[in-house]
């Protein structure tokens, strides 16, 4: 215990955008259209495929965990980000910062598993479509559902008592409106890099590695596509990649800017980097369900009746 005896604040003070607090009432209003819209989009697909027979496959249930990861990931910064654009409440507690920085970095490392799952199951569907339905059983996905809610639990459960060892007396005044490791342990009074190692271990593991895999599927797709004699047959196979591939593109980018700011734009004025940690974190869950309802006719479909049963 007294490894973590050490001097730290009672609570923090969040930051919403540095240089531009006069703007916080009306960029409340945005922010709380896009959670709405995020909340509401990703639990309609969650209902629909629940209870439309229709979306019963593969392709879908992990769709349905993307979904959950997009509502928790929301959740996670939804009390902090209003309060301090709303109210300008900044406080928060040391032990509630760990909990969120906990859940909100699972949760991202999550989506990405997911998005490798999901990857996997567009391999199978066009470069081993006979065996489908005998790779891609409820057990298989129930099983690589819990390897990526593990993975990401297990692999992130270091980062609270890495925090809690570190004696913080520099400043209690974070640079977002949520907590982040790397914002936390840059607050520090002493050497950090057993925390910076460890993130960056995670981050080329984890995240690293499930970008190099998603790739290498794609080159795999587009190879057994090429070789498909039909020009139309070769579109359509493609066609069912747009919806992921977009997903992909909507996480991905958003983390290599936000990465290649932090590293090479140390002289960009401070709200850049923190407009572009919002736009990872935010952007997401609210782009997932508008693509795959506007590129799946069988999730247009399927929300369709469901609404049309509610009314009658």
């Amino acid at each position: 215990m007294a490894l973590f005896n050490v001097t730290r604040p009672a609570y923090f003070l969040l930051t919403g955008i540095p240089g531009l607090e006069s703007l916080h009432p009306w960029l409340a209003g945005p922010l709380c259209v896009m959670y709405a819209v995020a909340l509401g989009a990703n639990t309609v697909i969650l209902q629909a495929v629940r209870v439309e027979p229709s979306l019963h496959a593969p392709m879908y249930y992990f769709l349905s965990m993307l979904s959950f990861s997009d509502v928790a990931m929301s959740m996670a910064t939804l009390p902090t980000v209003l309060r301090t654009f709303c109210f300008d409440a900044r406080s928060i507690a040391f032990e509630s910062c760990l909990v969120q920085m906990f859940l909100i970095h699972s949760f991202s490392m999550m989506e990405s598993g997911i998005l490798l799952a999901m990857s996997f199951d567009r391999y199978v569907a066009i470069c081993d479509p006979l065996h489908y339905a005998t790779v891609l059983t409820n057990e298989f996905i129930a099983g690589m559902g819990l390897a990526v809610t593990a993975r990401s639990f297990l692999t992130l459960f270091p980062l609270p008592f890495l925090i809690k060892r570190l004696p913080i007396c520099r400043s209690n005044v974070l640079s977002h409106s949520y907590c982040l490791h790397p914002d936390m342990m840059k607050l520090a009074c002493a050497d950090i890099t057993i925390n910076s190692i460890y993130g960056l271990f995670v981050l080329v593991s984890t995240f690293g590695m499930d970008l190099l895999c998603i790739f290498l599927s794609y080159v795999l797709i587009l190879r057994s596509v090429m070789a498909i004699a039909s020009h139309e047959e070769r579109l359509k196979a493609l066609n069912t990649c747009v919806s992921h591939i977009l997903a992909v593109l909507a996480f991905y980018v958003p983390m290599i800017g936000v990465s290649t700011i932090h590293r090479f734009g140390k002289h960009a004025p401070r709200y850049i980097h923190v407009l572009m940690s919002n736009v990872y974190l935010f952007v997401p869950p609210v782009l997932n369900p508008l693509i795959y309802s506007a590129k799946t006719k069988e999730i247009r479909r399927a929300i369709f009746r469901m609404f049309h049963r509610i009314k009658l």
